[in-house]
C-alpha cells in the first residue's frame, strides 16, 4: 500500500484532513498535542512510516543539523562532546531531524567544509563550539548564508545566536569557595589564550583573589592544552614553585584529572594535601578516586537548547527573539576540595623539605 493511500486511510478513520494528518506527523506547532498523539497512534496501528526523503525533497530542507567537532579533541574530551551531542540529538529527534557530526582536522579544512555546505545545502544549519575571542567562523558563516548557533561567545557574536555559561562568575565562585575553606595559596591552570572561555575563566580567578585580598605569585598561573597530559604537566610545574599552591582551579575536568595524576606521582594526596576543582561536571568525575569536585555546566540541556535555537532560525529564516542565553554553572561538592593543612607547605618525612 502506497504512502498517499495510507495517509488517506488515517484521515478517513480519524475524520481529519490529509493536511492535518501530515502536519501532525511532522510535529507542526499549529497542531495540538492531543491531535498529534491520536494521529501517531493510528499511524502505528496501520504501520505507517512517512517517506522522509520525499518530504525533504518537497520542502527543500535537508532536515539535518551539523555539529562541528573541535579540531583538537581526544578520547577524554570526548566525554564533553558526547554529553553535548546527546542533548542536541534528543531535541532533533522530537522533530524527526538528523544529526551529522563534522570532524575537520585543520582550520583550512573547516573552511572548505563550510563552503561546501553553503553550496550544496545538504545540511540545514550548524552548531559550533570552542569559540575564540576573535573567531573568524562567525563572519564567514554569515557571509555564506549558513544558519548557525554557537556554544560560547566571541567578539563577533553580538548579532548571532549563542548559548554560553557565565565562565567568569563560575571561576569567581570556585576561587571564593577555596577562600572560604581557608586557602590562600590558590593557583590556576588555564587554557590557550585564544579561547574566549579561557580568558573569561582566568578573569574570574583573578577577580576572586582580588575580592578576597589575596595576592599570589606569577608562578601560580599555568596555561596548557585542554588535555590530560596538559593538566599533568602544568601541575608538575606548579609543584616547583617556592611555595607550591594548596588549591588549584582547573579550566576543565580533563585538565583536573591530569593534575591529580601529577600529584599522585609525587606522593601527594589530591583533596587532602592539595585541593582541586575542575570544570564541566563530566559524569566520569564522580568515578575517580577521590571523586572530583567540579563546577557543573548543563551540557545536555545546553545541547537541547542549542538545537531548538537553530531549528527556530532554520524554520523562520531569520534570527528570532531571545536567541542569546547566558546560563550559570553550579558547584558539585565531592572529595577533592577541602580545608588546607594547618601548616603550608607541609614538611615531608622522606625529604625533610617542603
Amino acid at each position: 500500500m502506497g504512502e498517499p493511500t495510507r495517509l488517506k486511510m488515517i484521515a478517513e478513520r480519524l475524520n481529519l484532513s490529509e493536511s492535518t494528518i501530515s502536519r501532525a506527523l511532522n510535529n507542526y506547532k499549529d497542531i495540538s498535542a492531543e491531535t498529534k498523539t491520536v494521529v501517531r497512534k493510528m499511524a502505528e496501528q496501520l504501520d505507517y512510516e512517512p517517506n522522509i526523503h520525499a518530504k525533504r525533497l518537497a520542502s527543500g530542507k535537508s532536515e539535518t543539523i551539523g555539529y562541528v567537532m573541535p579540531i583538537q579533541s581526544n578520547q577524554v574530551t570526548g566525554q564533553f562532546i558526547n554529553e553535548l551531542m546527546a542533548g542536541i540529538a534528543k531535541a532533533l529527534g522530537k522533530y524527526g531531524w538528523d544529526l551529522c557530526v563534522i570532524a575537520p582536522q585543520t582550520p583550512d579544512e573547516e573552511i572548505r567544509i563550510f563552503k561546501k555546505i553553503a553550496r550544496t545545502r545538504n545540511i540545514s544549519g550548524l552548531v559550533i563550539t570552542r569559540t575564540l575571542s576573535d573567531d573568524h567562523r562567525f563572519a564567514l558563516l554569515k557571509r555564506l548564508g549558513v544558519p548557525f548557533v554557537s556554544h560560547g561567545r566571541s567578539s563577533d557574536s553580538k548579532e548571532s545566536a549563542w548559548l554560553d555559561v557565565d565562565n567568569e562568575l563560575a571561576f569567581f565562585e570556585m576561587t571564593t569557595h577555596f577562600v572560604k575553606l581557608g586557602h590562600k595559596h590558590i593557583a590556576h591552570i588555564g587554557g590557550p589564550k585564544d579561547y574566549n572561555f579561557a580568558r573569561q575563566r582566568k578573569n574570574g580567578w583573578l577577580r576572586g583573589l582580588k575580592s578576597s585580598g589575596i595576592k599570589v605569585p606569577l608562578s601560580y598561573e599555568e596555561m596548557t592544552e585542554l588535555t590530560f597530559d596538559g593538566g599533568k604537566e602544568a601541575m608538575q610545574r606548579l609543584l616547583e614553585a617556592e611555595v607550591p599552591p594548596s588549591a588549584v582551579c582547573c579550566i576543565s575536568d580533563v585538565v583536573a584529572i591530569g593534575a591529580m595524576q601529577a600529584l599522585r606521582e609525587k606522593g601527594i594526596r589530591p583533596g587532602q594535601e592539595v585541593s582541586i576543582i575542575g570544570y564541566d561536571g563530566l559524569e566520569l568525575g564522580a568515578w575517580l578516586d577521590p571523586p572530583l569536585t567540579t563546577m557543573h555546566q548543563p551540557l545536555k540541556s545546553a545541547g537541547e537548547k542549542l538545537a531548538q535555537m537553530l531549528l527556530n532560525i532554520v524554520e523562520s529564516g531569520s534570527l528570532p527573539l531571545n536567541n542569546q542565553e547566558l546560563v550559570r554553572a553550579s558547584l558539585v561538592r565531592r572529595e577533592t576540595a577541602n580545608a588546607p593543612l594547618s601548616t603550608w607547605p607541609p614538611i615531608r618525612k622522606d625529604s625533610g623539605k617542603p
